[in-house]
Order: C-alpha cells, then sequence, then structure tokens
C-alpha cells in the first residue's frame, strides 16, 4: 500500500562566513520558517550534517509540535551530478565546467551517490497507509537536483535553480501521478529584509 508524500524543502538560513552557525539574520529566517510550518503535521524534518543546516533544523523544530529531527548525509551539500561537456548546451558549457572543477574533488566524488540515496529516501509516494509529510532542510545543489528530477529534466539541469535562505518548496508524490511542484521558492513568510539572501544585490526583488 503506498500513501501521498509531500516534501518541503528548505534551504538553510544566512551563515556566517566561516559557515560554523547562522547570521542573526539567518536564525529569524529559521524562525519565520519554523513558524510557517506550525500547522503543516509534519512527520519529521531531515536535515544535513554541515552546521549551518543542522541550527535551522533545530530552530524549525523549536516551532513544531515534538516532531523528530533526523541527521541525513543525503541532504549534505554535495554536487549531485558532473555533467559530460555533451550534455550541455555549447553556449555555456566551457564556463559551466570550470565552476564546477573549482569544487574539491572530494565534493565531486561522493556527490553522485549521495544523489541516487536522496532520491531514494526522500521521493516518491510512501509505503504506507497514511499521507506523510516530511521536511528536509537542506542545500542549494540538492533543492535543484529534487525539482529537476520531479520534472523529470535532464540531469544537468539541477544549475540554474537557485533557492534562497530559508525559502520553501513544496513537491507532491501521489500514487498513480507525476510529481507535482506545488511551490518554489516560496518566501511569503520572510519579512522583506529578509529575502533573496544568497543572491547578489541585483537579483534581490
Amino acid at each position: 500500500m503506498t500513501a501521498t508524500r509531500t516534501l518541503y524543502l528548505a534551504r538553510h538560513g544566512e551563515a556566517t562566513p566561516d559557515e560554523t552557525t547562522l547570521t542573526e539574520a539567518g536564525d529569524r529566517q529559521a524562525a519565520a520558517l519554523g513558524r510557517r510550518l506550525r500547522e503543516a503535521r509534519l512527520s519529521v524534518v531531515h536535515h544535513g550534517p554541515l552546521p549551518r543546516a543542522e541550527r535551522t533544523a533545530r530552530l524549525v523544530a523549536g516551532h513544531l509540535d515534538g516532531t523528530p529531527l533526523h541527521r541525513s548525509e543525503a541532504a549534505g551539500d554535495y554536487l549531485p551530478h558532473l555533467p559530460r561537456r555533451e550534455e550541455l548546451p555549447p553556449a555555456f558549457a566551457d564556463s559551466a565546467l570550470r565552476r564546477l572543477d573549482a569544487y574539491p574533488a572530494e565534493d565531486r566524488r561522493r556527490g553522485p551517490a549521495l544523489a541516487r540515496e536522496a532520491l531514494a529516501r526522500f521521493t516518491g509516494p510512501v509505503d504506507a497507509a497514511e499521507p506523510r509529510r516530511e521536511l528536509v532542510v537542506t542545500h542549494a545543489f540538492l533543492i535543484g537536483w529534487l525539482v529537476r528530477a520531479a520534472l523529470d529534466a535532464p540531469p544537468w539541469r539541477w544549475m540554474g535553480l537557485h533557492p534562497a535562505h530559508a525559502a520553501l518548496t513544496v513537491i507532491r508524490y501521489a500514487p498513480g501521478r507525476p510529481a507535482s511542484v506545488l511551490a518554489l521558492n516560496d518566501m511569503a513568510h520572510l519579512s522583506p529584509e529578509l529575502r533573496w539572501t544568497g543572491f547578489p544585490d541585483e537579483l534581490r526583488y
């Protein structure tokens, strides 16, 4: 028996320059996200292992009613897919590959396997009698990867999807139906000064 899974995805709050914790704005973003999700009846909050994701998840969970926290390597920060040149549109293939080459070798090595694990763990209907709602507090690349998968876009298309800090993306997986992206980069819970952090100033609106 399978039931619908509603997957809530959120990028961590704004981090300090050394990424060991959140800024004051990041704390406020996480708290606002928790208040937004208070009525969502979440079954679990997954979070990546890095401090900025864990702190965000704990601040969110502080506004929920006993929702358990679960640390997951698959919710971490990594490159989910390393495209070959022939996969990419020629107009930006060189610049995209240069950017990806700049990432540490370990991130490049472990990313694809973790991305497959994330798809297996977080997506699709659940093997259960009752619907399930889950939050994953993670990083920009994984959100792009899961949205791309929901839309059956090519694997390289995780690039170009840019969630803001503490923004909310929602995907619904119902038995016998294609995945539905219900919300993307929703920042309605954030006050204007807390929106679009993580982006260059010229991209904020």
